[in-house]
């Protein structure tokens, strides 16, 4: 397990420049109370407190003493009237010094300005609870309000008992106030610390634009006290969830302040800044177009030829990649993410030259997505033999993996860029090609199918394959002339 961290310790890991923002003073009306019993309404800065052992859903919290003090006829308070709920909470305020399981406010990180949402485990185990949901969605409305992004440094347990389904439904607060935020053009970054489980990872956590986890946290929507007791250990930690495509990249504590600070310069365009179209790469080598459609093929199959990772190398001075399709899939042939390119920001989705999986087309999607949202320019570059077509990848749904990255293309209203570097293989290279707006090196070629499964389809011997490849006119200048690719880079 990661170190667990309180609030202000992980405050003071990724800025030295917080100010707390006043918390929200009324939350929604709770339910009467049974008669006799004592109400518990107070303002939400008011201090509160509790237990972590006594904490939300996702602990498996709460040890009965409640239900004890009810049954001596002490008082009983919260929502739901839950005897010794009030010294709960201000036994955790006395612990951990804060009032209420969220802390936020602004901050400068790296010299960006953001608003800073974080919890503080040690009270009620970062439960989530009326008054931390009043705080959760006041986070979202400063940074709307502010124009600024937000980060959120999860560590919580889940719902909190003690408010029933006052807490639960909180979670859909948080995800109201997170469209809101989205709909502003706004990022959202979070860090999920240990613990990050429950409705506060299913909400705040995973509901971010860019996940990062610190290494060897507990992440899950299960808590740690429900789980199956043969359920594998490992499916929980954030290791795990990264290796799935729901966790980003892994940052160790130490550079946590520098890889939030690059991601906030990426997703963050400098004020007044519109979307200009990213212009296409440089061909990494100048060689004359191919005379025949097979000369394209050889060529564009050759090993020595520069491969999509060297053209991003090229092309920026910065970048950070994003990972996974956030549905359970990663697909190692293709790296999607953001980088800086004199200064501006460009969002980027790259074929490695490997057979496009769904969830690399789901990514690719993810990633078109987010970037339009922002109003970020995208920069594709094509490089496949053609989507992958084995029994897995079609249960894992290819077809509508690849229709998702061609709609996602296709709906963006940020300019998209695309150049062909290799391969373009059928329609899963076409998926990443930007309609009026791609390019081609010398290395590359297009076609409706592979020249030796076309071949296969007509019945005609292996020899006659260089004979088919010119038959699709897939060399980069055929397609120019055909009209499928505005250039070709890279010529003498």
């Amino acid at each position: 397990m990661t170190e667990r961290l309180s609030a202000r310790e992980a405050i003071a890991l990724v800025t030295d420049d917080f100010t707390p923002l006043a918390a929200p003073a009324d939350g929604p009306a709770a339910p009467s109370r049974p008669p006799g019993h004592r109400s518990a309404d107070r303002p939400d800065h008011a201090p509160p407190a509790a237990d972590p052992a006594s904490a939300g859903a996702g602990t498996g919290a709460g040890s009965g003493a409640e239900d004890r003090a009810e049954a001596a006829g002490e008082a009983v308070d919260g929502p739901l009237g839950w005897g010794g709920y009030d010294g709960s909470r201000a036994r955790a305020a006395e612990r951990t010094g804060e009032d209420e399981s969220v802390v936020f406010g602004t901050a400068t990180v790296g010299g960006r300005s953001c608003v800073l949402a974080v919890f503080e485990f040690g009270f009620l185990g970062g439960s989530l609870g009326r008054a931390a949901g009043d705080r959760l969605v006041a986070a979202y409305a400063a940074a709307g309000t502010l124009r600024l992004p937000l980060v959120s440094l999860v560590a919580t347990g889940g719902s909190r008992m003690q408010e029933g389904m006052i807490a639960l439904t909180q979670l859909q607060r948080v995800a109201a106030a997170a469209v809101r935020l989205r709909a502003a053009g706004l990022p959202h970054v979070t860090v999920l610390r240990d613990p990050s489980t429950g409705g506060g990872w299913a909400t705040v956590g995973a509901g971010a634009d860019v996940v990062l986890a610190l290494p060897s946290a507990q992440v899950a929507f299960a808590g740690s006290r429900v789980r199956p007791a043969d359920a594998d250990p490992a499916a929980y930690t954030a290791e795990d969830q990264h290796a799935h495509g729901h966790v980003d990249a892994l940052v160790p504590p130490e550079r946590l302040r520098e890889t939030l600070a690059r991601w906030l310069r990426l997703l963050t365009p400098e004020p007044g800044e519109e979307p200009v179209a990213a212009p296409p790469p440089h061909a990494l080598r100048e060689h004359e177009l191919p005379a025949a459609g097979w000369d394209a093929v050889r060529a564009a199959r050759a090993p020595e030829r520069p491969r999509a990772g060297a053209y991003l190398d090229a092309y920026f001075e910065v970048r950070a990649a994003i990972s996974g399709d956030r549905a359970g899939g990663v697909d190692p042939t293709v790296e999607c993410g953001f980088g800086l390119r004199e200064g501006r920001a460009v969002a980027y989705a790259a074929q490695l030259g490997g057979a496009t999986r769904p969830a690399g087309f789901r990514t690719v999607a993810r990633l078109a997505r987010l970037a339009d949202r922002l109003g970020i320019p995208v920069l594709t570059l094509i490089d496949t033999p053609g989507a992958a077509n084995d029994a897995e990848a079609e249960r894992a749904g290819a077809g509508p993996a690849i229709a998702e990255a061609f709609t996602a293309i296709a709906e963006a209203r940020t300019p998209v860029t695309s150049l062909l570097v290799g391969e373009g293989g059928s329609g899963g290279a076409l998926a990443l090609a930007a309609p009026g707006n791609t390019w081609v090196t010398p290395d590359g070629y297009f076609s409706v199918i592979a020249p030796e499964l076309a071949a296969q389809i007509l019945k005609r011997p292996p020899e006659q394959v260089p004979e088919t490849a010119d038959q699709l006119r897939l060399r980069p200048q055929d397609l120019v002339a055909l009209g499928v690719v505005r250039g070709i880079v890279g010529t003498p």
